[in-house]
């Protein structure tokens, strides 16, 4: 039987865990299917900041909100330098009011860009297609049909 891969909860699919006072970079692995490596990454670039006891790391359910943050950006194609400016305005005090603005903001601009990527990519295939078509409606040759 293949093994089944988490799946990663989209942004709104992040359940609060009140169960829970804290994660161990293996529960955060688990359910979101990213490496250690990853998660420490996400340290050093300064987009979660674990507690440390010991060699141990200890997230919040801050890190956590924020790594579902990180992945769902990356998904979607959003670079770090972006992310990190969203999820840095959660920090600023006014209710998420200017956090909201910028992402939908942002997010509308991504949609814009791969809108412009999809046409783009439709008029390529279209134009392979009739490359295609032209190609096998050419007779054949000579050699072609000693082969």
């Amino acid at each position: 039987m293949p093994a089944t891969e988490p799946s990663i909860p989209t942004l709104a699919a992040i359940e609060p865990r009140p169960d829970r006072e804290h994660f161990l970079i293996s529960d955060l692995c688990a359910e979101f299917g990213v490496t250690a490596r990853a998660l420490r990454f996400y340290e050093d670039e300064g987009l979660i900041a674990p507690k440390r006891k010991g060699l141990a790391r200890i997230y919040s359910h801050r890190d956590r909100a924020r790594l579902a943050w990180i992945l769902r950006g990356k998904r979607v194609g959003f670079s770090l330098a972006e992310i990190r400016e969203m999820i840095d305005l959660y920090d600023i005090g006014d209710d998420r009011r200017v956090q909201r603005q910028v992402t939908i903001l942002r997010c509308r601009e991504r949609i814009e860009k791969l809108e412009e990527q999809k046409q783009d990519i439709d008029a390529a295939i279209d134009e392979l297609q009739q490359f295609v078509d032209l190609i096998e409606g050419l007779p054949h040759s000579a050699t072609d049909k000693r082969n």
